[in-house]
């Protein structure tokens, strides 16, 4: 059903091409760089004077600077796998909670927005689906850029939310739940054959905001593989035209991911075994109040300064999960 696409082939077209060669680089030039920046530093140490302070601090301040880089290399060797590179297909929908979960799904999109901003990653809305009275039920995004299913893969489970619900009027404490699920965006050497036969294709119409933007027809398409009961829709394209095809590709990515998790048996199983979002099954917990603390539970990796995880700073989590899973 799936034939994988070989790592440089001469069918592919010059933009393909340029893509790979802007990957190879992006892995290749850490190293030299680290390399070039640990020579000089060896060539310098060797020439000054051990009892001069202003020397040695300045070496010392070398160090550190290649001991980050050293990690932020080590880091990317982590990002190993044939589709870390790809985009990614992120899903964030709401769990049991109410109107608290789906408050929750649109903190947990501002959360994924601003780390992709701040990795000059670019941002494509699938699907979004409004909470009844606030918030955000289920939305899809892709987030576009190198590696960015590499480092988002570490962030597919339940994520739990404790605080002073701002619905509540008597200021009680509230627990909701999301899950996010990702998935990488298949690239289009990858071949998917798909039976339009196990396709069933539904139509309806888009959510709006109001006003000029309501949507008067039928636009919207859901898209279910029914051998494999995996569902796929778009609303945010401009013709049911648009919204099918962008739905076909999300399927396809999806499909692509289930049959690769039967053939290797593999892939954190986030199909065949997925969890109920709820209590219990978190991957990672954000406590608002009585205290602060955001916790992966997977690796017991903690930070009290939950404002700067909520605007992005989750590069630690995916390493420490990174680091756990190599």
């Amino acid at each position: 059903m799936i034939a994988e696409p070989s790592f440089w082939n001469d069918s592919k077209g010059a933009n393909d091409k340029i893509k790979t060669l802007k990957l190879l680089k992006a892995v290749l030039d850490p190293w030299s760089g680290l390399d070039k920046d640990l020579n000089e530093t060896k060539e310098l140490f060797s020439i000054v004077d051990p009892e001069d302070d202003e020397s040695m601090r300045h070496i010392s301040e070398e160090l550190d600077k290649l001991e980050r880089e050293l990690n932020s290399v080590e880091f990317k060797a982590l990002l190993g796998r044939p589709e870390d590179k790809n985009n990614a297909i992120l899903s964030v929908n709401a769990g049991a909670g109410g109107t608290e979960s789906c408050d929750w799904v649109s903190m947990l999109l501002r959360m994924y927005s601003k780390w992709a901003v701040s990795k000059k990653f670019s941002i494509q809305q699938i699907d979004f689906l409004a909470g009844e009275e606030a918030g955000i039920k289920n939305t899809t995004i892709i987030i576009k850029g190198a590696y960015a299913y590499g480092y988002l893969k570490s962030e597919s489970g339940v994520h739990r939310l404790v605080r002073i619900s701002p619905f509540d009027s008597n200021r009680r404490r509230h627990t909701s739940f999301a899950s996010v699920d990702v998935i990488p965006e298949v690239s289009d050497d990858i071949k998917i054959d798909i039976n339009p036969s196990d396709l069933r294709i539904d139509t309806y119409r888009a959510g709006g905001r109001g006003g000029q933007h309501v949507n008067v027809t039928d636009s919207a398409v859901r898209i279910t593989h029914i051998p494999t009961n995996v569902v796929a829709q778009c609303q945010n394209e401009r013709s049911q035209h648009k919204n099918k095809s962008m739905a076909m590709k999300i399927l396809k990515a999806r499909v692509y991911e289930v049959e690769r998790a039967k053939k290797r048996k593999k892939l954190e199983k986030q199909y065949a075994e997925k969890q109920r979002i709820e209590w219990g099954s978190q991957i990672r917990s954000y406590v608002m109040h009585p205290y602060s603390l955001v916790k992966d539970h997977r690796t017991n990796y903690q930070t009290s300064n939950v404002q700067a995880v909520m605007d992005g700073n989750i590069d630690d989590f995916m390493e420490a999960y990174l680091r756990l899973k190599r």
